[in-house]
């Protein structure tokens, strides 16, 4: 089975119906936040308590564990993907801004899931290939313009966000402050004149 045959199986797994889709949208939903609080641990039961569904309908959407956690995977990576269309209007370096930010709310999830889903699938893959595909001109486009370093690649500024959220922040605010600083980093800064001496 191709990439993209798997993932379009995870598509596959949405309902046509408005009740059934809405269903399977709460779901994933609540799925989200159970894996961002208690990690891939977190109990089907309480999933389907949180989205106001039995289990059984949980069980009909999703008929294994896998399952859920592709979807959701899959769920969250289509919303930051979507995300930067949403910024093509906005000046390049607060599109880019924008949808880092978005990046960093992603990867909570994503920490969640990674252990449950291989970085080999492809799903994985696809879903990478997609991230790039959407924040990748964002990052190119900020730095034709002048607002963003050229001296580093989109794979830099992802590895600098994932180290960043690795980190657990004692205090409300600080991912914030510290990401803002990550961010100044990566903006554009002329050359002074101590620095061409």
């Amino acid at each position: 089975m191709t990439s993209a045959e798997q993932v379009s199986e995870v598509f596959s797994r949405r309902p046509k119906r408005a009740d059934a889709r809405r269903n399977y949208e709460t779901l994933i939903s609540a799925a989200r936040d159970a894996f961002a609080e208690d990690g891939v641990s977190a109990s089907l039961e309480d999933i389907a308590r949180r989205a106001h569904v039995g289990i059984g309908t949980l069980y009909r959407h999703f008929p294994t564990r896998q399952d859920l956690f592709e979807s959701v995977y899959v769920d969250e990576v289509e919303a930051l993907c979507r995300t930067a269309g949403d910024l093509a209007d906005q000046p390049p370096w607060d599109a880019l801004v924008g949808w880092l930010h978005r990046f960093v709310r992603y990867t909570a999830t994503k920490r969640a899931l990674a252990e449950s889903l291989s970085h080999d699938s492809a799903t994985f893959r696809n879903c990478r290939t997609e991230i790039y595909a959407a924040g990748e001109p964002l990052l190119q486009r900020a730095q034709q313009a002048g607002a963003a370093r050229t001296d580093t690649s989109f794979d830099d500024v992802l590895r600098l966000l994932s180290g960043i959220t690795m980190i657990h922040f004692a205090e409300p605010g600080q991912l914030e402050r510290v990401l803002g600083m990550a961010l100044d980093g990566l903006r554009y800064q002329p050359p002074t004149a101590a620095s061409t001496n």
